[in-house]
């Protein structure tokens, strides 16, 4: 038997030619790259400050440092500001005091807060005894702080913290009601919950608070939410937050809402978005404290709808949706510091881009090209803003006139010397019902001419999401471009985007116009790029990606000479009763699998193995509680007993994704060896 090596080898050498002084992208190259996060602008836009990230290899994980950039000096280079090699440093935050905030886990497993002078020195702790700290947000007063943590339901401060189990009370998990498990974690009596601690000169001057009252949920909420899930008035009085209200509905919930809470915790929170039973969420408060923006879906019950955002008079009430004749579906929202306009991130054909709203018309100007934006800050005149795109890793921007970002960073500018990257093309074709579906074709670098690649077609998950123009660590196409692959990917329909009517036009339909548009899309590719190998294709994706693998193996089995399903349904009755979180599945077919039995049924992969025959190599986590492991066993298991050429690989340590560093390696390894022994 080949080695994996040598079966990479045979695919790529077969279709690139490489010069001596370059290489391919690999996935060592791509773990080890840097990642930078969490920027932060000093008052007077002077300093940016932000979180990096760097594989340690050795102990199988990531570590984190702060840096800093001088913006006022042409040509500045970048500074490590807090930079403890046995501590992580992370989520900075400039105080009024001119220091730089952020947590620190030096001295122990759980995080405190600590802070350091811009200009450099000694970091001094600001909390101590806190057992753990998730996230903080300082008031713009100066004299309070926000953080959250989790803690047993119902706990009035910090220092109310879980009691360690007894060996003599036994081992067995009880429940009376969902959720039992969420993501990829057994419930265990505690929630994500917010407290304020007064603050003097630096330190904290006092006990905390609870300020959530009677409320039981996550906030911010789990397993994504974080600190734009909270906001402060200007006046350090009120905190604004989001939270799903926990109880007998909350597995087949999206109802987040908003609420004002008084900072001293005299009063119990105000709801101020419980007329609306769809997500409410991004509270964000005008620098004059006049105005609260946030974003609101309309529909109970769905995660993809499209947030509009809302601007809510704090002193009389009155609601307007500021973006509801813009059919984009907002992700941030971060004031202007003149009041005058909203800065928000949407997707936009494959883009994340970064939009201005006009406060007082509503007009959105699209202000970043090409790429996509995971973060932004802004100070003054000065925005700045991390970006990406499918062939860079984020790095950080300014915004300069007509939408051109001047670039500050190069963080991993050593690191890619001597690598070629693939060149990737955007196209667009008609797909199911005639409508424009778009796509990406990344062709290996140093492909002689008149050569062909093998494909590597990759489909995303979601359903309701998009492979988009953005770097990832995770399914990066440009790996499967550095083995020697055309990389091929489509926005089918259900993608985000491209408005909320192609978003919704997935639903009760995960077999149908979806998989129209795949097989459009790759007969679109193949007559476009002429270096791209029909006859040697593999089709590799996850969670409804993976699912796509396992109705393609039913349903279009003569196509492809292998396929990779990561983490996807493989029996839609299974997975109804078995997943946590039952809205999304529920939203998907029309209701609970009792009442909607024939709509599960009619796309449900198991109910065609008979026709499988394509060779698949099955991945899953058993930490993975949206679409569990059992749904990769079984699928192996229909496999294995159609004796069809297959493989398994389960990762204990993982949820949904793969995400240690050599977890990362070994999936790739699989992968690529797995499509380089079908595809040589």
């Amino acid at each position: 038997m080949k080695t994996f090596a040598s079966l990479c080898a045979a695919a790529s050498l077969a279709a690139i030619a490489t010069s001596a002084t370059a290489r391919p992208f690999t996935p060592n190259d791509l773990v080890s790259l840097s990642r930078v996060s969490s920027p932060a602008l000093s008052a007077d836009g002077r300093w940016l400050v932000w979180e990096q990230r760097e594989t340690d290899l050795a102990a199988n994980k990531g570590r984190f440092d702060l840096w800093r950039m001088d913006l006022s000096r042409g040509g500045a280079t970048a500074q490590k500001l807090a930079a403890d090699p046995e501590a992580n440093e992370q989520a900075p935050a400039f105080g009024r005091d001119g220091n730089v905030y952020f947590l620190s886990d030096k001295g122990g497993d759980s995080a405190e807060l600590w802070r350091v002078p811009i200009a450099g020195g000694a970091p001094e702790q600001v909390t101590r005894d806190s057992h753990g700290l998730s996230g903080f947000r300082l008031a713009p007063s100066g004299d309070r702080l926000l953080v959250w943590a989790d803690r047993p339901v119902g706990a009035r401060d910090l220092t109310q913290v879980k009691p360690e189990a007894k060996a003599a009370d036994g081992s067995g998990r009880t429940a009376d009601q969902l959720f039992v498990r969420h993501w990829d974690a057994w419930a265990d009596g505690q929630r994500s919950q917010l407290f304020v601690l007064p603050l003097a000169e630096g330190k904290v001057a006092g006990p905390s608070v609870a300020i959530g009252g009677a409320l039981i949920g996550d906030a911010p909420s789990r397993p994504y939410g974080g600190a734009e899930e909270v906001a402060w008035s200007p006046d350090g009085r009120t905190v604004y937050f989001a939270l799903r209200e926990a109880g007998r509905i909350e597995p087949t919930s999206t109802n987040l809402d908003i609420f004002a809470a008084p900072a001293d915790g005299s009063s119990a929170p105000v709801n101020l978005t419980a007329a609306n039973l769809a997500t409410d969420n991004l509270p964000a408060v005008s620098p004059d404290g006049r105005w609260l923006a946030y974003a609101a879906m309309k529909r109970p019950g769905y995660e993809s709808d499209r947030m509009v955002v809302q601007l809510r008079d704090l002193k009389t009430g009155a609601v307007r949706a500021l973006t509801e004749g813009w059919d984009r579906s907002v992700a941030s929202i971060l004031w202007a510091p003149d009041g005058g306009s909203l800065y928000v991130t949407a997707l936009d054909h494959f883009d994340e881009a970064l939009f201005r709203v006009d406060v007082r018309s509503g007009k959105v100007t699209r202000l970043t090209q090409e790429g996509s934006v995971a973060a932004a800050v802004v100070a003054g005149k000065r925005i700045v803003y991390a970006a990406s795109t499918l062939t860079a890793p984020a790095d950080f921007y300014t915004l300069g006139g007509r939408g051109a970002g001047k670039r500050l960073t190069s963080v991993n500018a050593a690191k890619l010397a001597g690598i070629d990257l693939p060149q990737a093309t955007r196209f667009s074709f008609a797909g199911a019902n005639g409508d424009t579906v778009w796509g990406y074709a990344l062709r290996p670098a140093g492909l002689a001419a008149g050569a062909k690649a093998p494909i590597a077609y990759l489909v995303h998950g979601g359903p309701q999401g998009s492979f988009g123009n953005a770097w990832s660590y995770r399914w990066n196409p440009a790996i499967f471009a550095g083995a020697g692959y055309g990389a091929v990917l489509v926005d089918f329909h259900g993608s985000t985007g491209y408005g909320q009517a192609f978003t919704d036009s997935i639903n009760k339909d995960w077999g149908g116009k979806p998989f129209e548009d795949l097989k459009l899309g790759l007969a679109a590719a193949t007559d476009k790029f002429a270096w791209l190998d029909g006859d040697r294709a593999c089709a590799a994706g996850g969670s409804y990606g993976g699912y796509m693998m396992n109705w393609i193996a039913g349903n279009w089995p003569d196509r492809f000479k292998c396929l990779v399903t990561h983490a996807g349904v493989f029996d839609a009755r299974a997975m109804a009763y078995e997943t946590e979180e039952l809205w999304f599945d529920e939203w998907e077919h029309g209701g609970p699998y009792y009442e909607q039995a024939a709509e599960y049924e009619r796309w449900n992969p198991v109910n065609h193995v008979a026709a499988w025959k394509t060779p698949m190599l099955v991945i899953h986590g058993e930490k993975d509680f949206r679409i569990p492991y059992t749904q990769g066993l079984a699928a192996f298991t229909a496999l294995q007993r159609r004796e069809i050429p297959s493989r398994l690989l389960i990762f204990p340590d993982e949820n949904h994704w793969i995400l240690k560093p050599a977890n990362s390696l070994q999936w790739h390894r699989e992968v690529l060896g797995w499509m380089a022994k079908w595809t040589q």
